[in-house]
């Protein structure tokens, strides 16, 4: 009786964390972010910017594979969603290889680099353990969709779709 008490409070304790989130950590909104203009800027400063707007935030490197390979699906979401701000941030290491992977890519949005790759202080405020990571905010700064990745793109699209009707 015992352990199907204990694991009965493990998949509990589990699945609670799995929760949406539907806001960002104190350490997320504090931690700051490198421009492409060479300045550090507060993640909450960034998200600020776009109040009132409905904002996806992909989360990506230049060297990730699934990242390149998810990136038409990136512009198709933003060719039928004008109205949708885009922000990426990159795991890269270096911001001559962001640069570049922005430049290769045509990537079309606001970008910044995270100063401590995936594992960093802001990876882990964002609980991130998988790369691309896209994230979609409305135009209240409520989070709809905290963890979604490359095989979400059709969630991701309904939940544009049910924000702009």
């Amino acid at each position: 009786m015992k352990k199907i008490l204990v694991l009965l409070l493990a998949i509990i304790n589990l699945s609670c964390s799995q929760a949406q989130k539907t806001s960002f950590s104190k350490e997320a909104l504090s931690e700051t972010l490198l421009s492409k203009e060479g300045k550090q800027v507060a993640f909450k400063n960034i998200l600020k910017k776009h109040k009132g707007k409905t904002l996806v935030i992909e989360v990506w490197a230049s060297w990730c594979s699934d990242c390149v390979k998810a990136m038409p699906k990136v512009k198709e979401l933003q060719a039928n969603n004008p109205d949708v701000d885009f922000v990426f941030i990159s795991m890269d290491k270096t911001a001559d290889k962001w640069k570049t992977g922005i430049e290769r890519h045509q990537i079309i949005g606001e970008h910044f680099m995270a100063n401590d790759q995936m594992k960093g202080v802001f990876g882990k405020a964002i609980d991130l353990d998988w790369i691309p990571r896209y994230i979609v905010i409305d135009k209240t700064g409520k989070i709809l969709i905290y963890k979604a990745i490359e095989t979400d793109f059709e969630k991701i699209s309904n939940t544009l779709k049910e924000v702009r009707d």
